[in-house]
């Protein structure tokens, strides 16, 4: 995964215009084994993986004829990162903007990239990407401020990996036997789908890393042995260096950084990364939380793993990508139009299976893409009432600013996906780095608007920001992008468990920005899923729910008129209570119980719990 920068000025220097990168994607299984340690089926490309990375300059057209050949999975791509303005069904997220490709159908994407940066694509449908389909989706750019001060450059992805496949962690997932909500612990970590990976570079000579987290739960720590990194980029927004000892990277997120090599040829550079253990259960005596990869100076000298002092991962002290300023000096946004309030719960439901929630509401899926549900709606298409109670959907105004308050009422860190923009980070505690798991010795914290600190002049924008244990993030963005949009926790296991909502932004311009084609309803036809009607598949009455996809019910509080199913569920509960106890082994149970975050500092004795949309101002 090299490229050289000069190619790529040369290249647009000599007047080569925007041009059509195509590709055709047979999608199939395939067999591999990147740990050396378990063959098992993975999800490739025209009979390989790991899948093809992507490359194209700012500017170009991207075509992928993508054909369904697994046989027995539905599948899609996202194009992570990509704002897709004026191709909102090019997307590729599931009954979001598009229904899910069957197996046998053909799907063609088609949209102009007119960004820059480091991104990826990865199938967004049920557990699709972390059984191996996922990849880089580099955009070069000639303009970019620091084009001229590396020779050359790698691609570098990082990620969790499972040795089950996903539909059997996921039935284990989602269970009467794992009531707390344990996520699958992952078998090993790669990186760029190996282990070992050796990168050869040169001495006194600089390097830019795209560094990308393309795995499926763990947040990975990561660090170069000898060498400082300059970040230059985050997520596709360039920014002002920085210089950074350790890097924190959650699911989804990129970096790019600079590093220049010294003199010396005596040593190779020790590439070293380390598991977030925090998010995990338990760590099984088996699985190696640091790897060592290498840049490699010398093939002669010895490629020695790292010894890695710190006790845990929270000994490491990561650079607050808060701090970044984006080149550009795109100042604050002024104040919001609406506030959208919302806080991460994971609690049980009726069926005793854990799920994930905002607020109250736990996403579950509509009977009609949402994105289809807009276009066949007429003049009902701008009220929410269309999309579905459970899809939980804000209806945003054309180029509104948005405020968007997330708070975690959970002890886990959460890396939140906002599709179709970046957004301004404006306030985050804890931060990253030594005070990130501050909070988990009290109750979670709440963001209070009447006291917090001054926002930045120039934030730093993201199109993935870590929600801290227990803590809050402030964002904003304007809604300049009509279409519909998903938002949503990027660890896969808690997106499919409903962490997630839906953004319809301008709905009365979708109809003059989005041509669907005709492949697209056809993979539905083939699917069996309705491209008319609201989130029941109602044609008649599109404010009419019934038959819409439910949530599980809430346990109920107390003796009830439910309460016979109460009682069954509590012996149930009880029984299940001590197999979990015995299976994991006394451990502590990871998630509390829903519990509102109190506002920070707050002299009220009892939180209560936010308003899930709030017009900011008036006019």
């Amino acid at each position: 995964m090299v490229r050289s920068s000069v190619a790529a000025v040369l290249a647009l220097a000599l007047g080569a215009a925007a041009k059509t990168v195509s590709y055709d994607f047979n999608v199939t299984w395939v067999t591999a084994n990147p740990d050396g340690m378990v063959d098992r089926k993975v999800i490739g490309i025209n009979g390989a993986w790991p899948l093809p990375v992507i490359e194209v300059d700012k500017g170009d057209q991207l075509v992928v004829n993508m054909y369904n050949g697994l046989g027995d999975k539905s599948t899609s791509i996202h194009w992570h990162g990509m704002f897709q303005n004026g191709t909102n069904e090019m997307d590729g997220a599931s009954m979001f903007t598009q229904c899910p490709i069957p197996p046998g159908s053909s799907f063609t994407y088609n949209f102009t990239v007119d960004q820059n940066g480091t991104y990826w694509y990865h199938c967004h449908t049920d557990y699709c990407y972390p059984d191996g389909y996922r990849q880089a989706l580099i955009v070069h750019d000639a303009d970019a401020p620091f084009v001229n001060d590396y020779k050359e450059e790698f691609t570098i992805t990082l990620s969790d990996w499972y040795h089950d496949m996903m539909e059997d962690l996921s039935t284990e997932f989602m269970s009467l036997y794992n009531p707390s909500g344990a996520e699958p612990i992952p078998n090993s970590f790669l990186m760029n789908d190996g282990q070992n990976q050796t990168f050869k570079v040169e001495p006194n000579t600089s390097y830019l890393l795209r560094i990308i987290n393309t795995g499926n739960f763990i947040a990975q720590y990561i660090y170069i042995e000898g060498l400082n990194m300059t970040i230059v980029e985050v997520d596709g927004v360039y920014t002002e260096p920085q210089e950074a000892d350790v890097l924190y990277i959650h699911i989804a997120q990129r970096y790019s950084v600079i590093v220049t090599t010294g003199n010396s040829t005596d040593i190779n550079y020790k590439i070293v990364t380390v598991a977030d253990s925090d998010l995990m259960d338990g760590i099984p005596s088996d699985l190696q939380l640091n790897n060592t990869n290498w840049l490699v100076l010398n093939e002669n000298a010895p490629l020695d793993q790292a010894v890695v002092t710190a006790a845990t991962s929270d000994d490491l002290v990561a650079f607050d990508d808060f701090t970044l300023v984006p080149t550009d000096g795109m100042a604050l946004l002024p104040e919001p139009d609406i506030q959208i309030n919302v806080t991460v719960y994971m609690v049980n439901l009726m069926t005793g299976y854990n799920y994930a929630e905002l607020n109250n509401i736990t996403y579950t899926i509509p009977k009609v893409p949402s994105l289809y549900t807009a276009m066949s709606a007429g003049d009902l298409r701008t009220e929410e009432v269309v999309y579905g109670e459970y899809t939980h959907p804000i209806v945003l105004k054309h180029n509104q600013v948005v405020e968007v308050v997330l708070n975690n009422g959970d002890s886990g860190s959460h890396p939140f996906h906002l599709h179709g923009h970046n957004f301004q980070v404006i306030q985050r505690e804890p931060p990253i780095g030594p005070l990130f798991n501050s909070y988990l010795d009290g109750d979670p914290i709440g963001y209070d608007p009447d006291n917090h600190t001054a926002f930045p002049a120039i934030p730093i924008r993201r199109d993935v920001i870590v929600l801290p244990p227990q803590g809050f993030v402030v964002m904003r963005f304007v809604a300049d992008n009509p279409g519909v949009w998903a938002f949503h926790c990027h660890i896969d296991w808690h997106m499919a468990s409903g962490l997630a909502m839906t953004f319809v932004e301008a709905p009365e311009l979708i109809p003059t920005h989005v041509t669907i084609p005709d492949d697209h309803f056809a993979a539905c036809a083939a699917a069996a899923v309705p491209t008319v009607g609201n989130a029941a598949a109602n044609v008649e009455d599109y404010t009419d729910l019934t038959g819409q996809n439910v949530q599980p019910a809430d346990i109920p509080d107390g003796w009830t008129s439910r309460g016979e199913v109460a009682m069954a569920f509590s012996v149930l509960s009880a029984v299940l209570g001590i197999i979990s106890i015995v299976y994991y082994g006394l451990a502590d149970l990871k998630h509390r119980p829903k519990q509102a975050p109190a506002a920070r500092d707050s002299s009220e004795g009892e939180a209560t719990a936010a308003a899930t949309v709030v017009p900011a101002k008036q006019g």
